[in-house]
């Protein structure tokens, strides 16, 4: 299997999921228990590694992180400000 890197990142949406989540005043813990109730079961280190880009994120994981964010997908990916 072969791991693919975008600018030695494994995901676009580390960044802004982070900046999302701090607006919120959400800990990863929180967040990681609103994606649960979601189903999607993520851990808290799951988030931490997403918000540093050592995880991939799937495109139903963006869907269900921007609806608990408050934000777009478009976002999330950076195409939108």
């Amino acid at each position: 299997m072969k791991i693919y890197d975008f600018n030695g990142k494994k995901n676009l949406c580390g960044t802004r999921v982070k900046e999302a989540r701090k607006k919120l005043k959400l800990s990863q813990e929180q967040l990681a228990a609103k994606m649960q109730i979601e189903g999607v079961i993520l851990e808290r280190d799951c988030i931490s590694r997403i918000e540093i880009g050592t995880r991939f994120v799937a495109d139903y994981e963006v869907m269900i992180l921007s609806k608990i964010l408050k934000v777009s997908p478009a976002y999330l990916l950076g195409l939108e400000d």
